[in-house]
């Protein structure tokens, strides 16, 4: 049985967990809290969390031999322990006469067992659902989930709930897919700060982790106060809302990532003073939640910001390049909005084109987030310039821009988005295919060339109206253009929303019929829609 069939069956419980009364959206948060308990058990070679592990009491062969109400009221219990570290006893009085005694009882003081566990509860209440629940975890075979490790598992059971939920933190999940290509674009390094102001169950943290494994045989190559720093002070993310940075937790936990006293997921909003309080980063890598500030907890409070602005993205986008080191690299996910909007987007982009040298635009693919219709781009960037980390001002000469959106499919669960899509892009990226550090990029850039004609670029025709001119016929319909920081100042007036390829199936406004017609032709189709409607209402019986 593969990691995929046991993620399927993990995910059938949540029908069990459905006839409990629990919410669709609350399916996971719910199964993890019994799940990691049960991994934690069958992953006892793990030296990590043989650092964390479950304090007698609260482990899994507390609940096995348990049934009915003792075993619902035991498993709400051990979540109350585990959340504040102590445990409600009662002490039997010896005398008649005197009555029993309730007392608190320390289990453990494990800052990052009740940071997982934190505010955790149950909403189960029938004690055969959790007795089925528990039957089926330990009919799972664990020897065979080991080999791919447990956090790949857990992190499959996430994407499972992102493919399978339409609202909430699925809504913009970042495909595992593009997460690897970014992170195999950055290349973190060995002894480098990596942060993610938006960490979500940190997938970006937890596939950098895995990058630097791959490159070091596990950190085995790593001296043992460099292997320390990679697991406790290397990661550094912050994410808003508390289940899912629970989620996030024991997603680094199962992974080896251990963290400071807080874990490597921090509480808090970085679009506020946590954010502002956040030592300087190496790299970053992000996608930062689409939409605007309402006010409440998400709302935008820093108040250091050099462009004040109601738009999240820009002010995520501040924030990121701020938040850099000297040299610091950062691949960023972000919405169409930022690269065109007006006003405070223009001084952004202008900022962020000073500050940092912003080399490389990816233009994504529509459908590849499960929010529909929602435009995205990649933008990668370093701070200060090539030759200079230090310089603040004209750092960006030329933008490079991968167009893998025009006349690609639409992609969804009939058609994913997977590695290949991604593949010509991060070879273009890095050309010789050498360490993306920060001292290695002037060396990548040098060594690129315009032209690329993947996924049958070359049957499509150039934009009339972008006006991106080339004397390269050829080039023209290249996936894979160069623009100069003057053009895009001069031409563009520092909009980064460059494209230059039409689709095939595009329609030219200037072929349209007159509005008129159209106006007609909607009308008649309203018209016999309705008329469609009476035909069924009569069918059913509903009027005559």
């Amino acid at each position: 049985m593969n990691n995929n069939d046991i993620v399927q069956k993990l995910w059938n419980l949540c029908d069990v967990l459905r006839d409990d009364g629990i919410n669709y959206s609350d399916y996971v948060t719910e199964l993890v809290l019994l799940l990691f308990i049960k991994m934690v058990h069958e992953n006892t070679e793990a030296d990590i969390l043989n650092q964390h592990t479950l304090p007698e009491g609260c482990r899994w062969v507390d609940l096995k031999d348990k049934s009915g109400i003792n075993l619902l009221n035991e498993y709400k219990a051990m979540l109350l322990a585990l959340s504040t570290g102590k445990r409600i006893e009662i002490q039997k009085s010896s005398k008649a006469d005197v009555p029993d005694k309730t007392v608190e009882v320390a289990v453990h003081n494990d800052a990052l067992i009740s940071a997982i566990y934190a505010d955790a509860q149950t909403r189960l209440r029938e004690p055969r659902h959790l007795e089925q629940m528990i039957k089926t975890l330990d009919q799972i075979d664990w020897f065979s989930v080991q080999k791919d490790g447990l956090g790949d598992l857990y992190e499959g059971l996430l994407e499972k709930n992102a493919n399978e939920t339409k609202s909430g933190a699925g809504q913009y999940f970042t495909p595992r897919a593009l997460i690897n290509s970014m992170v195999e674009c950055i290349a973190p390094q060995p002894g480098e700060v990596i942060q993610d102001p938006a960490a979500g169950t940190a997938g970006f943290l937890v596939a950098a982790d895995q990058y630097m494994r791959e490159q070091t045989d596990d950190y085995y190559n790593l001296k043992p106060k460099q292997r320390t720093f990679q697991q406790k002070n290397a990661f550094v993310g912050v994410e808003l809302v508390p289940g899912t940075r629970r989620l996030a937790l024991m997603n680094c936990l199962l992974h080896g990532m251990q963290g400071d006293d807080e874990g490597v997921v921090h509480l808090g909003n970085a679009l506020g003073q946590k954010g502002a309080g956040l030592d300087k980063a190496n790299i970053i890598l992000a996608n930062p939640p689409f939409g605007t500030a309402k006010g409440g907890e998400a709302s935008i409070t820093r108040d250091d910001l050099t462009y004040p602005t109601s738009n999240k993205q820009l002010a995520f986008l501040q924030h990121i390049y701020r938040n850099l080191k000297p040299g610091g690299r950062a691949a960023v996910v972000l919405p169409d909005n930022v690269l065109f909007e007006a006003g405070v987007g223009t001084d952004v982009r202008r900022d962020l084109m000073h500050k940092c040298n912003l080399h490389t635009i990816l233009r994504l693919p529509t459908g590849i987030f499960y929010a529909q219709g929602v435009k995205t781009n990649v933008l990668f960037f370093t701070k200060g310039s090539v030759k200079d980390p230090l310089q603040e001002n004209d750092c960006t000469q030329n933008v490079w821009i991968y167009d893998l959106r025009s006349n690609m499919p639409s992609f969804g669960k009939r058609t994913p988005f997977g590695a290949q899509h991604l593949q010509p892009f991060e070879k273009l990226y890095n050309p010789k295919g050498t360490s993306a550090g920060s001292e290695s990029v002037g060396k990548i850039l040098k060594a690129r060339k315009e032209g690329d004609w993947s996924f049958n670029a070359e049957e499509l025709e150039a934009d009339p109206s972008a006006a991106v001119e080339t004397a390269d016929a050829r080039l023209a319909k290249s996936r894979w253009r160069c623009f100069s920081r003057d053009w895009i100042r001069d031409t563009k007036g520092d909009s980064l929303d460059i494209s230059w390829l039409r689709d095939k199936d595009s329609v030219d406004a200037a072929n349209l019929p007159e509005p008129s017609v159209l106006a007609s032709e909607a009308k008649d189709e309203l018209v016999l829609a309705v008329q469609e409607l009476d035909e069924l209402l009569v069918a059913l019986g509903g009027v005559e």
